[in-house]
């Protein structure tokens, strides 16, 4: 049976995100920095969170329309502040991107350090459930929202030999995390996915990247037999921050250049 044209999707517009609000955590540098910028680019306003003040101003020097909020999400007080000077200046959130995270050194589980342990699992987890249940709260009142949590390729298989039992952890709760806030909020308008990222040279990994031994096992683990380039990352994004996404809910999105396939 033939389509109409009429009926077939707007491509050109179909990713865009014209006046869209979208906060991004993390947005010092790394996957935050380039998120900020790619939303901008789709025509969002952009509200960029990180502890690094002076970094998010050069970011939003950058960017059309956008304000920088100093925050450190390992802190109740400052996530609140966040989300309520977002909703002070822009009068709503479309979008959260809860992409800050921190991680732990490599080392034996035996060699446990719990208040190590804990603080990763602070700013990887706890934080990513206090931002998005305070941008529910605004987003109810439209029964319209996406949240966006970034986790890992290592929230969904184990690190070895990259020994990090506090990162995997909290990258796995947040996967599971973003299921139950999906089926949660479904019939209440807000959407939550899960973008799982595989190995992709930022500045918390530039170290592996430049280590030959360490970019040779990346290599040999992804099947498309390199590391993923910050771009790769772009299409996914906008894909869960748009309506080109909205029947999709509780989904973690592996962009991992076949790691987790092998």
């Amino acid at each position: 049976m033939s389509i109409p044209m009429s009926e077939l999707p707007d491509i050109e517009n179909l990713y865009r995100l014209d006046g869209k609000v979208c906060v991004v955590t993390g947005a010092s540098s790394g996957f935050g920095d380039r998120f900020a910028r790619v939303l901008s680019a789709a025509g969002a306003k952009v509200v960029v969170a990180a502890r690094r003040h002076d970094r998010l101003e050069e970011l939003v020097a950058d960017l059309p329309d956008a304000i920088a909020i100093q925050c450190d999400v390992s802190s109740d007080e400052e996530c609140k502040k966040l989300i309520d000077e977002s909703i002070s200046h822009y009068g709503r959130i479309d979008v959260l991107v809860n992409n800050a995270g921190t991680t732990d050194a490599v080392h034996p589980a035996e060699e446990a350090n719990i208040d190590l342990f804990r603080k990763v699992v602070d700013v990887n987890l706890n934080s990513c459930f206090l931002l998005a249940a305070l941008a529910a709260q605004d987003m109810l009142t439209r029964q319209e929202g996406s949240i966006i949590n970034v986790a890992s390729v290592h929230g969904l298989v184990a690190s070895a030999p990259n020994l990090q039992p506090a990162y995997v952890a909290s990258k796995a709760g947040l996967v599971n995390l973003t299921r139950e806030l999906a089926v949660q909020w479904a019939k209440r308008g807000i959407r939550v996915n899960v973008l799982c990222p595989g190995y992709f040279e930022t500045e918390l990994t530039q170290v592996m990247f430049d280590d030959e031994r360490s970019s040779s096992w990346i290599a040999r683990n992804a099947s498309m037999g390199r590391g993923g380039t910050p771009e790769e990352l772009d299409g996914a994004l906008l894909f869960l921050a748009s309506s080109a996404s909205s029947y999709v809910t509780g989904v973690p999105l592996p962009v991992d250049g076949g790691w987790i396939a092998r």
